[in-house]
């Protein structure tokens, strides 16, 4: 299967990431942009749910009216940064089952390191969005769907704020069958394994710490 890359250039998308991306923006105003910019974004990565009816009254008659079908589907966010996008998207899904996936990377290898792993039951029978607002150099993420489908996941997206080449490359690599989606593909990664430009490290920016 041939991964999909969907790039969501909606203009408020797009604006609102300029705005992020400054380096002036406070941390206030970078997690409330963050959390607007999900909301959008969630629009997008649910676009293809499947859909079925259920006969309901209107105030003025029956009818057989939409509604999504299936189990509920699971958000996993790749901590810490991925938690920025998640709440934005439980306003929109707030009876989404909630996984986490603890990663960090060593600075010298740039290979991930998990420390927790928590996710629902029944994964197989769930579409599972996985959130991280940077695909870098697609270790972690590769190494978190790794971990859901051992779990049981079969549906899988894998949504993020900015992508880089290298790490679209990387996931193409490991899971060509689950898409991608981003705001933004950006140039490519520096000696140090950030985005450029992207926005420098999204866990820092939204929580305050370096």
């Amino acid at each position: 299967m041939t991964q999909q890359l969907t790039v969501v250039d909606h203009p408020l998308v797009q604006h609102k990431l300029t705005l992020m991306r400054e380096v002036d923006t406070s941390t206030k105003s970078f997690r409330q942009l963050l959390h607007e910019i999900s909301h959008l974004l969630a629009y997008e990565v649910t676009r293809n749910l499947p859909m079925t009816t259920k006969t309901i009254d209107t105030p003025l008659c029956q009818m057989d009216a939409p509604t999504i079908d299936g189990k509920k589907l699971a958000l996993v966010s790749i901590l810490r940064a991925g938690n920025g996008l998640l709440d934005g998207i439980l306003d929109l899904i707030p009876n989404a089952r909630v996984g986490f996936v603890g990663l960090y990377r060593d600075e010298e290898t740039l290979q991930p390191v998990k420390y927790y792993f928590k996710v629902p039951a029944e994964l197989e029978d769930r579409l599972t969005i996985v959130v991280d607002p940077m695909l870098a150099t697609g270790n972690s993420s590769a190494a978190a769907i790794d971990m859901l489908k051992e779990a049981g996941a079969k549906n899988l997206i894998f949504l993020c704020l900015l992508a880089a080449p290298e790490g679209i490359a990387r996931m193409k690599e490991a899971h060509p069958d689950v898409p991608i989606v981003t705001a933004s593909v950006d140039d490519h990664l520096n000696d140090h394994g950030y985005i450029v430009p992207g926005l420098g490290d999204a866990g820092d920016r939204m929580f305050g710490t370096k």
